[in-house]
């Protein structure tokens, strides 16, 4: 396995920002990942393991250790009923292209996470979600090496504790595993899922059923319209994806700011979260703290398409974008009285 030198990180991150990783290498196999922890605990070096770089930022000062970059490869699938296909999937696998080749095998369960940048192996971690799905709705089982004992182990849905946007991965076990697979269940011929209101609203027009191939391409063109879909030269698309995650509040304090915000003339986006809690719209509460689309803070910025979208202009700093956030959050907090959680991975800032 190669193992390379002072390696930059910011050409790998959707990003584009941060410094260079003291040492880099790529794992093809679960045998590579374990040869990498023993050469990092050899030479004293912390670890980061890095999939699409989709979801990441990096300092400006880069990493001081090794940069393990996930480039197992594969996918397999086999019908496990009549109604059910399942697909094994390696962890390095481009994400887009796999729900793709799910929607192209008439299978439905992941087309509405279409468009979605990074790896397979960064799905279970975040519980990535997209137009009303999770991949906890899906996934079956994950493969993942502990990394304290370098031994591999099999995860079932519940034994890997999804929540909204969570799961053990990036929770109580942090830095405990290295996913190198997952498996998804999928309905063979299945509908496609059109609750959200923005799916709902582009096939409004329409007089059939949209077909998963309708839906997969309906949210890459929501997404593009947004910037949140990878575009060469889109200065608005070279972010981190959404960078703060939808709060979720107790009744009595929704309650609270829905007659704050009626009182204002306005109307305070919400979901059912379950459990008596609502899920608030991030993006309106950056906007209503003062943060419209198109703002600008020196070469860093909001989207003009997205207002959850921090954006690198072009030349930015990790230090720009860490300015950006406190400032947003800041001021979120002060007009709301929500501390908003923010999504990407923080590398190199300790």
């Amino acid at each position: 396995m190669l193992i390379q030198e002072q390696v930059l990180l910011a050409p790998l991150t959707t990003l584009g920002v941060g410094g260079p990783a003291r040492y880099l290498c790529e794992a093809e196999s679960e045998d590579d990942i374990r040869e990498a922890v023993v050469f990092a605990r050899e030479q004293g070096l912390p670890l980061f393991v890095m999939g699409g770089g989709s979801n990441l930022v990096v300092a400006d000062r880069g990493f001081p250790g090794l940069v393990l970059k996930i480039a197992l490869r594969g996918i397999h699938q086999h019908k496990n009923a009549s109604w059910q296909v399942r697909f094994e999937v390696a962890a390095g696998e481009d994400w887009d292209s796999f729900v793709g080749h799910t929607v192209d095998a008439c299978c439905a369960g992941l087309e509405c996470m279409s468009g979605i940048p990074g790896t397979v192996g960064g799905t279970p971690v975040q519980n990535v979600g997209a137009y009303g799905q999770e991949v906890s709705q899906t996934i079956m089982e994950v493969r993942a090496v502990h990394l304290p004992s370098l031994e591999s182990v099999t995860f079932n849905n519940q034994d890997c504790r999804f929540a909204y946007r969570s799961s053990r991965f990036n929770t109580d076990d942090r830095g405990e595993y290295v996913i190198t697979a997952a498996c998804f269940t999928l309905a063979a011929n299945g509908k496609a899922t059109v609750r959200y209101a923005d799916l709902q609203t582009y096939f409004a027009s329409g007089s059939t059923e949209p077909t998963l191939a309708n839906v997969r391409q309906a949210v890459r063109e929501i997404r593009r319209r947004k910037a949140m879909l990878l575009a060469s030269g889109d200065e608005d698309a070279r972010s981190a994806g959404s960078f703060f995650k939808n709060p979720v509040v107790a009744q009595e304090e929704y309650a609270d700011l829905a007659a704050w915000a009626a009182a204002q003339g306005l109307r305070l986006p919400s979901y059912p979260a379950g459990g008596g809690y609502r899920k608030l719209s991030a993006a309106w509460l950056v906007e209503q703290a003062g943060f419209a689309k198109g703002y600008v803070k020196g070469n860093a910025g909001i989207s003009r398409r997205h207002a959850l979208a921090i954006v690198n202009r072009g030349g930015a700093t990790a230090a720009e974008i860490i300015a950006l956030k406190n400032e947003i959050q800041e001021h979120v907090r002060e007009v709301f009285g929500i501390e908003l959680l923010p999504e990407p991975v923080f590398v190199g800032f300790g």
